[in-house]
């Protein structure tokens, strides 16, 4: 608040949060391509193997002030690993994180386009739509659009557009809230938990298209036993969830 009593916006001050699993062959490329811009760079190791925490610690230590690293010990999932970058970010003092995958799928010169758009408005979720190239595997692009009808009709609306996409900017207040209050995945169902609950908050959501390609030499981590059960169970939990919330999100269309 001002000497004059009128409530003052809080500063814009953002980082780019990069989570890594072993991504040792991609990320200095991607750290290179993050540094172009002026926004610093927070790394969240998820309990890499030697190779590539070597190779994060000396990203860190070449460029002191423009890198930080945090370090899992274990391995724990993209979630826990973004959560853990949430937090340390709230430490220091940011105010939005942009999340960019570590494999080199996104395309780090669409960071300027993400933070204008936060900055104009801070308090919603920046979310990144896919431009897909011919790179993009069939079985893929065709899953995803199952988790889109699911997520329309757990929020009643189609307000996200892709609730897939590793690119996007979080208002760190609102999400360090949310976790606070719910226990969210810690995997790789992490992504749209996250979305669909920030909107029932009545996060505003603000769709961007980006181009997103698929590195023939990418390392996936996506468990195809594992993680599409993880992300079944979530699905049910989210439609029971909007159950329970259907008045107040069909009261909020009404009045809005």
């Amino acid at each position: 608040m001002s000497s004059t009593g009128a409530w003052v916006r809080p500063a814009f001050h953002p980082v780019v949060l990069v989570p890594v699993f072993d991504h040792e062959g991609a990320i200095g490329a991607m750290v290179d391509a993050i540094l172009q811009h002026p926004t610093p760079c927070l790394l969240v190791d998820d309990g890499s193997g030697p190779a590539c925490e070597q190779v994060l610690r000396e990203l860190a230590a070449a460029h002191p002030g423009r890198v930080r690293l945090v370090r899992l010990p274990q391995n724990q999932g993209k979630g826990a690993a973004l959560m853990a970058g949430f937090r340390a970010a709230a430490e220091l003092g940011y105010t939005h994180a942009l999340q960019i995958d570590a494999d080199g799928q996104h395309d780090a010169a669409c960071i300027p386009q993400f933070l204008a758009l936060a900055e104009a408005a801070p308090e919603a979720l920046i979310c990144g739509h896919p431009v897909y190239d011919e790179s993009v595997p069939k079985h893929r692009l065709y899953g995803r659009y199952l988790t889109h009808v699911s997520v329309w009709i757990n929020t009643l609306s189609f307000e996200i557009r892709d609730s897939m996409c590793g690119m996007r900017v979080y208002p760190l207040p609102a999400v360090t809230r949310l976790m606070r209050e719910v226990n969210l995945g810690h995997r790789m169902e992490f992504d749209t938990e996250v979305a669909v609950h920030l909107v029932w908050r009545g996060v505003r959501v603000v769709n961007v298209p980006t181009r997103v390609t698929y590195p023939a030499d990418g390392v996936s981590h996506f468990d195809l036993l594992h993680d599409n059960v993880r992300i079944a169970r979530m699905h049910a939990r989210l439609f029971v969830g909007m159950l329970l919330r259907m008045p107040r999100l069909l009261w909020r269309k009404v009045v809005t």
